[in-house]
C-alpha cells in the first residue's frame, strides 16, 4: 500500500495514486519522496505524515509529498542507497548501524547500553551533542540529519526464554550490520549474526538464530512474537532513528523551504519520539494480554554493563570519538 500527499489530503491505491503524482508534478514546484518499512499504524510512518505536514504549515510555497510504506521500496539498507544517490527516496527515518557502509561513527547513536534512561535519552537528542556525527552523515554519506525519531526500549526476543547469564551464554542471534553490535552481543556471551532484516522471520523459523533484539513496534507490525514469543527486559537500547534527507535533494530546494523542513524535522522528532516512547509499553501489553508473548525480567542486568562497558570504550576510541562518547555519558 502507498499513500500519497497531494496538497492537505492523502490518497491511497496505485492506481490513483500514479495519476495524482502525475499531476502533483504539473502543479507543484516540489514533490518529496518518502518511505518507510512498515503501515500506517506504525510510529515511523505517523511521524514521516507529521513531518510533512508541518513543512506545509511552515512554507509559504507549494510542496507534494509521495509517500511509500510497506517496504514497498525496500529495506532500510535499499533507502540509504537511494538517499546517498539522490534517486527514488528523498527522505526517511533511518536505524544509525545501517549507516555504517557510509558513515562508520553513526552506529554510536545505536550502541546497547549507551543511554541510562529515557531522560537521558531525550536530553542528548534535544541538544548538540551529536553535531560532530551529523557533520560525518553529510560528509560521508551525504545525508542531512534533519531531526531525531525513535524511542523504542529495545529487549531481547527469543523462541525459547532467556533470564539470566546461563541461558544467554551461546543464544544464536541476529544483530544489526554494524561491527559494535555483535561486539556488544559477544561480550555478554551471546552468539550474533548479522542477517538482513526482511529473512529474520524465516531464520528463526528454520533455527539458524534462536532470535534478534528489537523494539516493541517492530515485534508487533513484523509478527515476530509468532515464531520468537518470549520477550526479556534487557531494556539495552533506546532507540535513536535520525530523520534523514538526501544531500543531493536539500541541496536543490529553495533556502525558506530548506528552513521549513529542518524545522518540521526538529518538532516531527520530538513528536516522534513521545509518540514511540508512549506506544512502547502498550504495545508490549497489548501483545502480552492477546497471549502473543511472555514478559520476563533478566536477572543480573548489572552484570552486563559491566561486560559491556570496556566494548564501549574501546569501540569509541577506534573511531575517535571518546570525547563523544564521554559527552554523551556525562550529558
Amino acid at each position: 500500500m502507498s499513500l500519497f500527499k497531494s496538497s492537505k489530503s492523502f490518497i491511497g491505491g496505485a492506481i490513483v495514486a500514479a495519476t495524482v503524482v502525475a499531476t502533483s508534478a504539473a502543479a507543484q514546484d516540489v514533490t518529496l519522496r518518502g518511505a518507510s518499512m512498515f503501515d500506517e499504524e506504525h510510529a515511523f510512518t505517523k511521524t514521516l505524515f507529521k513531518f510533512s505536514e508541518l513543512v506545509e504549515e511552515n512554507y509559504d510555497g507549494d510542496v507534494g509529498f509521495d509517500i511509500r510504506l510497506n517496504g514497498e521500496l525496500g529495506v532500510e539498507a535499499d533507502y540509504l542507497t537511494f538517499l546517498n544517490q539522490g534517486v527514488a527516496v528523498d527522505f526517511a527515518i533511518m536505524a544509525p548501524s545501517n549507516m555504517a557502509t557510509f558513515a562508520p561513527s553513526a552506529p554510536l547513536m545505536d550502541m546497547p547500553f549507551l543511554f541510562r534512561d529515557l531522560d537521558h535519552w531525550n536530553a542528548v537528542l534535544s541538544s548538540d551533542v551529536l553535531a560532530p556525527l551529523e557533520q560525518e552523515l553529510l560528509d560521508t554519506a551525504d545525508l542531512v540529519v534533519i531531526g531525531y525519531a525513535g524511542g523504542g526500549t529495545r529487549n531481547l526476543i527469543s523462541s525459547d526464554p532467556i533470564g539470566n547469564m546461563d541461558e544467554l551464554a551461546g543464544h544464536k542471534m541476529r544483530v544489526m550490520g554494524a561491527p559494535i553490535q555483535a561486539q556488544v552481543f559477544s561480550a555478554i556471551g551471546a552468539a550474533p549474526s548479522a542477517i538482513a532484516y526482511n529473512e529474520v522471520y524465516n531464520a528463526i523459523q528454520t533455527g539458524v538464530v534462536n532470535g534478534l533484539e528489537n523494539e516493541a513496534a517492530s515485534i508487533q507490525n513484523l509478527k515476530f512474537y509468532e515464531v520468537a514469543p518470549n520477550i526479556t527486559l534487557t531494556k539495552h537500547t533506546i532507540t535513536v532513528r535520525p530523520i534523514v534527507m538526501s544531500g543531493k535533494t536539500y541541496r536543490t530546494l529553495p533556502e525558506d523551504l530548506q528552513a521549513a523542513i529542518m524545522t518540521a524535522g526538529a518538532e516531527a522528532g520530538a513528536f516522534g519520539r513521545e509518540l514511540e516512547s508512549r506506544e512502547d509499553g502498550v504495545k508490549l501489553q497489548e501483545m502480552a494480554d492477546a497471549g502473543q508473548i511472555e514478559v520476563s525480567e533478566f536477572e543480573g542486568r548489572e552484570q552486563l554493563l559491566e561486560l559491556v562497558a570496556p566494548v564501549q570504550d574501546s569501540y569509541a576510541a577506534e573511531l575517535d570519538a571518546t570525547e563523544l562518547l564521554d559527552a554523551i555519558r556525562n550529558f
